[in-house]
């Protein structure tokens, strides 16, 4: 696993956003998230050794996680961005994306029916937006899709978007104010998931986490051990 950030710096964009730890930790940092500017392991991919290897692993690439691979700031970077991950053909490239109604004009002009090394997860985190990106992302070309949901704010319905989806994350919010996440909702989309049999994960518990009518704090650092210890990822037949 490695992780490729070829720019940093985002800007809020849905409701989603309203609490993200990239802003935060930035605003303890003194820097201005909303600057997005290129770092210096933009061609991190493509870099290679003495010997000829490249210095980046083969494997999955987790890309982007600090910003947005379809910010608009990015889009003149974004081409040599495509040009390496199309060069790396032995490592799988994922990105998250709160901008799904961009990708048709961000990608390359040999996209085609999408790049075999690539997997596009769309995020959402309520109904409404579920509803506006997910209509979008079930027809676009993209060869591996998943959808991230998390932070999760209400209870949502996923089934008819679900044709096509390699896999479905759902976590809640992480912060000293997070909205509450409800088991109930993790477990209505875990069944919407196994009845299309598609790939489940509950990535991590909210800050502020109910269940069976009961409100627990829970601290950052057991948020993830927590929903491991749900015991209710499933995998795909």
């Amino acid at each position: 696993m490695s992780m490729w950030n070829p720019w940093r710096g985002c800007k809020k964009c849905s409701e989603g956003c309203l609490h993200c730890y990239i802003h935060k930790g930035d605003a303890k940092r003194g820097v201005n998230t909303e600057e997005i500017v290129q770092t210096k392991d933009f061609d991190k991919p493509v870099l290679k050794l003495k010997n000829g290897n490249y210095k980046m692993k083969t494997g999955i690439v987790y890309t982007c996680f600090s910003t947005d691979f379809l910010i608009e700031e990015a889009d003149e970077w974004r081409a040599q961005c495509w040009n390496m991950i199309r060069q790396r053909q032995d490592c799988t490239f994922l990105f998250l994306t709160k901008r799904i109604d961009r990708f048709a004009q961000c990608i390359p002009d040999d996209w085609g029916d999408g790049y075999e090394n690539v997997v596009v997860c769309c995020t959402v985190e309520n109904q409404k937006n579920a509803d506006y990106k997910l209509d979008i992302f079930q027809k676009l070309p993209i060869k591996h899709k998943c959808i991230t949901a998390q932070p999760l704010l209400e209870e949502i319905h996923l089934e008819k978007y679900l044709d096509g989806i390699e896999l479905v994350v759902v976590g809640g919010e992480s912060d000293y104010q997070a909205r509450p996440l409800h088991y109930d909702w993790v477990l209505k989309i875990r069944e919407e998931c196994i009845q299309k049999n598609v790939s489940f994960e509950f990535r991590q518990c909210g800050t502020n986490f109910i269940k069976d009518g009961k409100q627990y704090r829970l601290q950052t650092k057991d948020l993830c051990s927590q929903a491991k210890k749900a015991g209710i990822d499933f995998k795909r037949k």
